[in-house]
């Protein structure tokens, strides 16, 4: 189930918490990927089931990325609205 889920966050390019429930709770399926990642066994899982025929495809490299980065509108060239610019203003002008 944690090699299907892999396989399905990698086919998919879904968050780890959009992974359907079936492959169970996905912050448990997150660790083992990482910890999995860091020591080399998902690398040797990859190159026996390559060995054996069962999976056709060369990973060579691939990313899933759990971070988001929330931008301040200002960011982004909203237009700022004009009403808070009015005490910019010089005193006794009217705009």
């Amino acid at each position: 189930m944690f090699l299907s889920a892999i396989f399905y966050a990698l086919e998919n390019g879904c968050k780890w918490r959009a992974l359907p429930k079936e492959y169970g709770n996905w912050h448990t399926i997150y660790m083992r990927f990482n910890r999995w990642s860091k020591n080399g066994c998902l690398q040797r899982i990859f190159k026996a089931l390559q060995k054996e025929g069962i999976i056709s495809m060369e990973l060579k490299r691939a990313c899933l990325d759990s971070t988001h980065i929330k931008v301040h509108p200002d960011a982004s060239r909203a237009l700022k609205k004009e009403a808070n610019k009015a005490s910019d203003a010089p005193k006794g002008t009217n705009n």
